[in-house]
């Protein structure tokens, strides 16, 4: 059986108003992960991804990154939650 892993991220600076999370579930796709995207009314994005270890961590890489247009200042992790099934989507804003 292979691994799984589970994060679940607030993801803080210039991150909406941006693409942030389309581009955020182009790339969670791209990686084949499960989850979720979505803003949060503090301005921030939060976001749940869950997958091969390897492939959550390059996940990560790239978030700290961001889209072109983006800043981000900070991750943080967040609460474990139970790791999401099915396609990676973007949820309403929270």
């Amino acid at each position: 059986m292979s691994e799984l892993q589970t994060v679940h991220i607030l993801i803080e600076g210039r991150v909406q108003g941006v693409g942030f999370r389309a581009w955020c579930a182009d790339e969670a796709l791209r990686r084949g992960l499960a989850g979720w995207v979505r803003n949060r009314k503090s301005g921030a994005v939060e976001a749940v991804f869950s997958g091969a270890p390897a492939l959550v961590a390059d996940m990560l890489d790239v978030v700290r990154k961001g889209p072109r247009f983006s800043r981000v200042n900070a991750v943080t992790d967040l609460e474990p939650v139970e790791a999401p099934g099915g396609r990676f989507e973007i949820r309403e804003t929270a």
